[in-house]
């Protein structure tokens, strides 16, 4: 394939995308930001499609919605494109088989075992037939970074296969990212593959935000959401189940870690014998911790007024842009918006590959991050412990330490009678 090296030639015409497993539009509308046109979106949740539906009605979305329902000849066709027309080809596959989740509570990640993980050969397997000029693939950091690489060779082996069988020169870049670093209000560390059909890679700019001198701040939870903070909210978002009445004792960023004995609450937990977003709450004036996808009633981020978030709010924090909505049930939005790329990684990253793979001048802003706000207020006042939850107080045993506790045990028994 030529180079797209010209100026000339891509500024004429927006480069074209093609998406799979779109989810919500997260990684789609950070693309579209940064000046790309989306051709075609395959995702098969019907909550997700009508989402895309309402709000980019000019998307068009692929019949079938299940990738593994069609060969990729009916995509490329539906996106009226030929074989090396895919300017670049996003996407981000379900992350449950790879996800530090699966490692804690059932003992131990399949990885690739997991049958979910098909779709990554349903990726590769649409590589091969478009043979786009870009590839993008989006994953929780685990899939590079959960010790056994098995995904990250998956992809280089299948790579030189299509490398070797259509004279391609694809060479695959992980790519680790933690959008806070670029003015996304939230801590969430995500890889990404990256691949260009003639071997070339892209060098990210440094970090914008943080707290060192020369950067900007970190954008805030204040920063994307502090204007919808009110003293009244919707009766859904009340915390159940056993611990909630436990939140209001707990400050702003802090976690169950409060009330351990190496913490200034009270002995209600063992150190580090819970998973981290376990009564997790927001700052106002500090980044989100990351948006999960199915919490379970006990799990965080919680608000700093010890509520749950809305849809709106984590979609802010996601950097959704303003009035995009996220249709379907709290919970099916919830898991829509938690599994979605932060919009403006999309945008950080599509700007970065038309300017060092395409050749193009664009700007380096983003458009997508929040403004920065000056009027956040004190951070609220904390509650005191329950009467019911002392019952709990005594000399709880930390964690075991790395390799020692139950998630660990498990897995090695898993692995002696596999």
């Amino acid at each position: 394939m030529a180079k797209r090296n010209q100026t000339s030639e891509r500024s004429a015409k927006k480069p074209a995308v093609v998406s799979l497993f779109s989810g919500a539009g997260g990684l789609d509308l950070g693309l579209e930001a940064a000046g790309y046109a989306i051709r075609l979106c395959v995702e098969n949740d019907a909550d997700a499609r009508e989402t895309l539906r309402k709000n980019r009605p000019g998307w068009k979305l692929a019949e079938p919605g299940d990738i593994h329902r069609a060969d990729p000849e009916t995509f490329t066709s539906q996106a009226g494109l030929a074989r090396g027309e895919v300017a670049l080809l996003a996407g981000g596959p379900p992350c449950q088989p790879f996800s530090k989740s699966a490692y804690w509570s059932n003992g131990g990640s399949r990885g690739l075992k997991d049958p979910r993980s098909k779709t990554l050969h349903a990726f590769l397997d649409f590589v091969e037939v478009a043979l786009p000029q870009v590839l993008l693939l989006e994953n929780v950091k685990a899939l590079a970074s959960n010790g056994t690489d098995e995904a990250l060779r998956l992809f280089q082996n299948e790579l030189r296969r299509i490398n070797r069988r259509h004279k391609t020169s694809y060479s695959l870049q992980a790519i680790i990212l933690n959008a806070a670093d670029y003015g996304v209000p939230q801590i969430r560390e995500r890889v990404f593959l990256l691949a260009s059909i003639d071997g070339q890679t892209i060098s990210l700019p440094p970090a914008t935000h943080g707290d060192a001198n020369g950067l900007e701040r970190f954008r805030t939870c204040w920063d994307a959401i502090g204007d919808l903070d009110v003293a009244d909210w919707p009766e859904e978002l009340n915390p159940t189940g056993k611990w909630a009445g436990l939140l209001r004792s707990i400050p702003e960023g802090q976690n169950y870690l409060w009330h351990t004995p190496r913490g200034p609450g009270e002995p209600l937990f063992g150190w580090r014998t819970r998973y981290w977003s376990f009564l997790l709450k927001l700052a106002k004036d500090q980044p989100s911790w990351t948006i999960q996808a199915d919490p379970g009633p006990a799990t965080g981020p919680f608000h700093w007024t010890s509520r749950l978030l809305s849809i709106e709010e984590m979609a802010r924090l996601q950097t959704f842009p303003s009035g995009y909505r996220i249709e379907g049930g709290r919970r099916s939005g919830h898991r829509q918006v938690g599994n979605a790329v932060p919009c403006a990684l999309g945008e950080l990253l599509g700007l970065e590959i038309r300017r060092q793979l395409f050749r193009e001048r664009v700007r380096h802003c983003l458009h997508l991050i929040p403004a920065q706000r000056n009027d956040c207020p004190a951070r609220e006042r904390r509650g005191k412990v329950p009467e019911s939850y002392l019952a709990f107080r005594a000399k709880h045993k930390d964690h075991p330490g790395t390799g020692k506790g139950p998630a660990a045990r498990a897995r090695e028994r898993a692995q002696r009678t596999a």
